[in-house]
Order: structure tokens, then C-alpha cells, then sequence
């Protein structure tokens, strides 16, 4: 094997990236080598690219982006137990420390020693990438590269949507990016009565469309309030479930304005700046009961993820409208940017 591989680093303190030979991560007793097969993009990395006010906070370069990925095994350390050569694998992007209050209570998702790959470690936009072993998951051998590399940001919106159920429910999708498109398709395949869906950006309503929303609304071009539109196009009542999938300050007022009394919100866009609430009114005295979602449940999440892939009751592959090579890193950062795009899939 040759001692340097190809990697999307950012370089320097300044937007952009570079694409540089680089040394192969050497791994430690109870470490994993992948191969790289496929990696997707995730808004995360467009933050990081753009070097913006959160990544300039929290990136120290030279990083490796990226943390979604799937790929095959090629070294494993001595303390490997469960990982072997030639294993088809992703990972959880989150490696957590497993001795804090929450990893050792079953919340390890939300981990108070956490690092995430691509972020606080080198990262998957690399021919190859080091993982511990605890947070390297098995994929079937029969799962496409495509949708194996996805699983991490699909995992998100199955955690985000199904922290409590919505069989036989009506639901509302606020921000139509991938997570909240694998949010529409994950709710309709679980027997949500009418999934409507909302976003600013027309591309992405037809894909909300292909993925099994009943009806999708712009609220920069419609005549109509985002949950007054709601509303109506549920019969004149509030949702069962609202799912914030954006961040947007405003969408997440709506999100309270449309849900049912005695119903649910689930938050899961991070907004840039704190967002004012009529917590009275829209929460209290409607009895709405929130969820604030984070990443996946280790490993709960990935085993539903699995099995709605491998059911074949969900399929994602309308999300996943570019697969480009390495070298096409600035073209697609360009479509993340312009929201001219579903999921992007990168091959070295």
C-alpha cells in the first residue's frame, strides 16, 4: 500500500478546499483502516467550506472533511474483536467516550465527551479514513455504495420522526434538505396519514413530491402564512406532528402555530441565532409536547435505518440526485449552496 492517499482537506483558516496528497492515518490497537468507497455531503461541510462564523469557532486546520461514508476494511488493529479485513462498513460519526453520565445511562448520542469525524478528527473525503472499532457498523454486502453512505444523515431524520409514532397521523415536514426529504419518505412509509411539506426552494418541493408528500408549499411565493397554508390543506385542523427540519426562526414559529393541541414538535434545524417564542400560547396552553433531536440513538437508530433499507419499505434513491468524483468538490459545494440538489455522493 502506498504511504499517501487523496484527500479534500481544508488547509488553511479561509473558505474553500484543497485537494492534496496527504499520509494514510495509521491506526491505533482498537482501530479500523477503510477504504474509502463513496462519501455524501452533508450541510456540515458546505458550513466548513463556506468558513463560516461556527466552523472558524470550532475547526482547528488541517482537517479532512466529511463523515458520511461507506467502504471496505483493509487494516484492523490487534484489540479488534468484531471487524475483519474485507468487511463492507460505515460508521457512527459521532465517537463518544462511553465512560461519561450519558453513554453510560443509554444516551451516548448525546455524548458530553463527543467527537465527530470531519470535524474534530480527519475525516471520509479521503481514499481512506481511521475509525475505533465501537463505531464501525456492518452493511450488508447486497446494500448499494450510494445509499450505504447515506445512512448516517438518513439515520437523523428516522430518530427525528419517529421518537414517538405516526401511524395513522398527519404530519407537517418544515425544511425539505435530505434530512428532512428521508423525514418525508420515513413518515409516509410508516403509515403517516398525509405528509405535507414546506421549503423555500421549488427544487426541493419536487423532490418532497417524489419521496410521498400529499401537498408542498413555498411561503415566499404562496398567498398564505406557512401554517394558515397548513391548516387548510389539513381540513381546517392542526397537524399531529410537526417535524422543524431547517432551522429557519421563522418556520419554527409556525411549526407551533400549526400543530394540534396535544400534539407534537420535533426540532431538529439548528437555528443561527436564538429564536423568540410565544411559549404561552403556543406551547403551554395547546399541551404540545417537543422533542429536541440530535444525531442517532447508538445503535438503536441504525438498526431501524437498516432494516427500512433492506425491506425495501423506504426508498431514498430520489434524494440522492448527483454522484461526483473528488476532483468536482467546488461543483458540487456550488449546487449545496444554490440548493440545486438533493444528496451529493462523492467517489475518490
Amino acid at each position: 500500500m502506498s504511504e499517501k492517499m487523496s484527500a479534500i482537506l481544508k488547509k488553511r483558516p479561509e473558505p474553500g478546499v484543497v485537494i492534496e496528497d496527504v499520509d494514510i492515518p495509521r491506526i491505533g490497537h482498537h482501530d479500523v483502516l477503510i477504504k474509502v468507497r463513496t462519501t455524501s455531503i452533508c450541510g456540515t461541510d458546505l458550513h466548513i467550506y463556506s468558513w463560516d462564523q461556527w466552523s472558524q469557532n470550532r475547526i482547528r486546520p488541517p482537517q479532512i472533511l466529511g463523515h458520511e461514508f461507506c467502504g471496505d476494511v483493509v487494516e484492523v488493529g490487534s484489540a479488534v474483536e468484531s471487524i475483519r479485513v474485507g468487511d463492507f462498513v460505515s460508521a457512527e460519526t459521532h465517537i463518544v467516550c462511553h465512560v461519561c453520565f450519558q453513554c453510560r445511562t443509554g444516551q451516548a448520542h448525546v455524548c458530553q465527551n463527543c467527537k465527530i469525524i470531519g470535524v474534530d478528527r480527519d475525516g471520509s473525503f479521503a481514499e481512506y479514513v481511521a475509525v475505533p472499532e465501537l463505531a464501525v457498523w456492518k452493511n450488508s454486502p447486497a446494500l448499494r455504495p450510494d445509499l450505504a453512505s447515506v445512512q448516517e444523515p438518513l439515520g437523523n431524520a428516522v430518530q427525528a420522526t419517529l421518537v414517538e409514532d405516526v401511524a395513522g397521523k398527519t404530519v407537517a415536514v418544515l425544511g425539505c434538505g435530505p434530512t428532512g426529504l428521508f423525514a418525508t419518505g420515513v413518515a409516509k412509509a410508516c403509515g403517516a396519514t398525509a405528509v405535507f411539506a414546506a421549503d423555500v426552494n421549488d427544487y426541493r418541493l419536487s423532490l418532497a413530491q417524489k419521496m410521498g408528500a400529499a401537498q408542498t408549499y413555498n411561503p415566499r411565493t404562496g398567498r398564505q402564512t406557512l401554517s394558515d397554508w397548513i391548516v387548510e390543506a389539513n381540513e381546517g385542523y392542526g397537524v399531529d406532528v410537526v417535524l422543524e427540519m431547517s432551522g429557519s426562526p421563522d418556520a419554527t414559529r409556525s411549526a407551533f402555530r400549526a400543530v394540534r393541541n396535544g400534539g407534537r414538535v420535533t426540532l431538529f434545524g439548528i437555528p443561527s441565532k436564538p429564536v423568540e417564542l410565544d411559549v404561552a400560547e403556543g406551547i403551554i396552553f395547546k399541551g404540545v409536547t417537543i422533542y429536541g433531536v440530535t444525531g442517532r440513538k447508538l445503535f438503536d437508530t441504525w438498526y431501524r435505518t437498516r432494516w427500512f433499507l433492506e425491506s425495501g419499505l423506504l426508498d431514498i434513491s430520489p434524494v440522492i440526485t448527483h454522484r461526483l468524483t473528488f476532483d468536482r468538490i467546488d461543483e458540487a459545494m456550488g449546487l449545496m449552496a444554490a440548493g440545486q440538489c438533493g444528496k451529493i455522493v462523492l467517489t475518490p
